[in-house]
């Protein structure tokens, strides 16, 4: 076997290994960094697939982006004491 390929069947592997996780995690803040790795290992995989343009957006917006303002989001909703 090629070592691209295994290298993209372990990111499979622990990609969904980890959404899984994002599902039974109690604590939100955790969710949130497991759901950003997640994206941030999608956008290495997309990689993999000669796909530069798709990582980097996923990268960016999936995984750095979208991580920030949940965890805005959630110390704004800490502090307004919903």
């Amino acid at each position: 076997m090629n070592v691209t390929i295994i290298f993209a069947l372990l990111l499979a592997i622990v990609t969904v290994t980890m959404a899984v996780a994002v599902l039974i995690v109690k604590k939100i803040r955790t969710a949130v960094l497991v759901s950003g790795v997640v994206s941030l290992i999608a956008s290495i995989i997309y990689l993999l697939l000669a796909s530069p343009d798709v990582a980097m957006t996923e990268a960016a917006i999936g995984s750095g982006l979208t991580t920030i303002i949940f965890f805005y989001v959630l110390n704004k909703m800490r502090s307004s004491d919903v």
